[in-house]
């Protein structure tokens, strides 16, 4: 199977190498790498790698039965394995799966007081009460959010180079169209990366076969997958409602407005039967919500709607393993990837930018008819962003940048399927380019 090159990778790396570091958490959803990066990294770069399963290795439960000091942890450790060699800066424990032994979180203080051995702990987030780990270690952890593969990671696993994926953002940052052949074969790239998404296995499986073999049966497994981690680790909450609403996002996304609704789960449904089902399924890493601003201004935090939001799926190959059989070959022979409303346009910007670092956020005035996908920001601005799957006009985005009452609103973003262009009210870029806009507002800021 294709080794895959993650960006964790360096962060893992420059953690190492900081003299400050401090226990780390590496959250995220199943299945989206972290193990196996965790693995890699530190049987690269340590004498000796301890791994501790909590899952496999139900056993390793007692080593907090004596206290939490180093010392007592250790000698536990090492009557379950006296192989394991504790060798001081030189040594890295993994604790894997902590969703099943949550008080491990507990013992990050104390390792990180010791300073004598680095511990790195991983786990699905379906299984995790965060805000009680948190509580127990905090200031004395870090915390690495780890997504399936963004698009960068896509070419890389392709075999593209860093010198040429820069030549793509050297042509966005001085609004250069790119050659007919880098958009054509970017555009190629991408459509394969909606087909696919970004969970490695299903990466992996579509680089190693050269074709989309195998891709649908193996994301139909990882739905059934995230169903039954559901029911298993849902807690307090009401398994059924969180299945239910984790069953319809697709169903809301092929809505003309998006907007998630719980009183339209089922026959009856109230939202206060629903309190803390979102919640969940934000927290497992599952979805990523988008929510409606009332008013655009700055800071876009205050002026969120919390009851008014959008749900889309975390990774966009998954959204697309979840549909009828009929929209599978339609999309996979045809690739007909305008249809279903511009959902899977929008889901897959969603993605991007939530992988990017951006919060989100949408906006919707009824009366003046203005709808817009997505509101970024910047040091000094209020950016719109409108996703579309046509090339027809943006009455919206033109409304929003050239009427006076939006004062923070000085240019917005077009993506499309159109080459890079500004018409001096907005900036036009392909979908593809849409991992590149953190750096593009940061930079275009440095610049003025």
């Amino acid at each position: 199977m294709t080794e895959l090159k993650r960006k964790i990778d360096k962060f893992l790396l420059d953690w190492r190498n900081s003299k400050t570091r401090k226990p780390l958490i590496i959250k995220g959803a199943r299945q989206t790498g972290k193990t196996t990066s965790i693995e890699k990294f530190g049987k690269e770069n340590y004498k000796s790698f301890i791994e501790i399963n909590f899952l496999s290795m139900p056993e390793y439960k007692t080593i907090f039965n004596d206290g939490y000091t180093v010392d007592n942890i250790i000698k536990n450790i090492s009557l379950h394995n006296g192989n394991f060699e504790f060798i001081p800066n030189d040594t890295l424990i993994f604790f894997d799966e902590m969703q099943e032994f949550p008080d491990v979180a507990t013992s990050l203080k104390f390792f990180g007081i010791d300073g004598r051995f680095d511990v790195i702990c991983s786990g699905s987030l379906m299984g995790i009460n965060y805000q009680e780990i948190h509580s127990n270690s905090v200031g004395y952890k870090e915390d690495y959010t780890m997504r399936s593969l963004d698009f960068e990671e896509f070419l890389w696993a392709k075999g593209y180079k860093d010198e040429q994926i820069e030549d793509l953002f050297t042509c966005m940052k001085e609004i250069k169209p790119l050659t007919n052949t880098q958009y054509n074969v970017m555009m190629s790239n991408f459509n394969d990366y909606m087909i696919t998404g970004g969970m490695p296995e299903v990466v992996s499986m579509f680089i190693d076969n050269k074709n989309f073999s195998g891709v649908l049966d193996k994301q139909k497994s990882l739905l059934l997958d995230y169903e039954e981690d559901i029911t298993k680790y849902a807690g307090a909450l009401d398994k059924s409602k969180i299945l239910v609403a984790y069953q319809k996002i697709k169903v809301f996304l092929g809505n003309d407005n998006k907007k998630f609704q719980i009183t339209k789960l089922k026959d009856g449904a109230r939202n206060r039967e629903y309190i803390g089902v979102v919640d969940w399924l934000d927290k497992a890493g599952i979805v990523n919500v988008s929510y409606s601003l009332d008013y655009l201004e700055l800071p876009l935090k205050v002026n969120y709607n919390p009851d008014n939001y959008r749900l889309y799926f975390g990774d966009t190959g998954l959204l697309i393993g979840s549909l009828d059989e009929e929209s599978q070959n339609d999309l996979r022979n045809n690739q007909n990837f305008g249809t279903y409303k511009g959902a899977l346009y929008e889901n897959i910007v969603a993605e991007m930018l939530t992988k990017a670092g951006f919060e989100l956020y949408f906006y919707r005035d009824e009366q003046n008819k203005i709808e817009m996908d997505f509101i970024l920001r910047d040091e000094q601005s209020i950016i719109p962003v409108e996703v579309k799957a046509s090339n027809n006009a943006t009455y919206s985005l033109n409304k929003l940048v050239d009427e006076k009452q939006y004062k923070n609103i000085k240019y917005g973003i077009k993506l499309c399927n159109k080459n890079i262009g500004f018409n001096g009210k907005f900036y036009t870029f392909p979908y593809f380019m849409t991992f590149f806009l953190k750096r593009f507002l940061k930079e275009k800021n440095n610049i003025l």
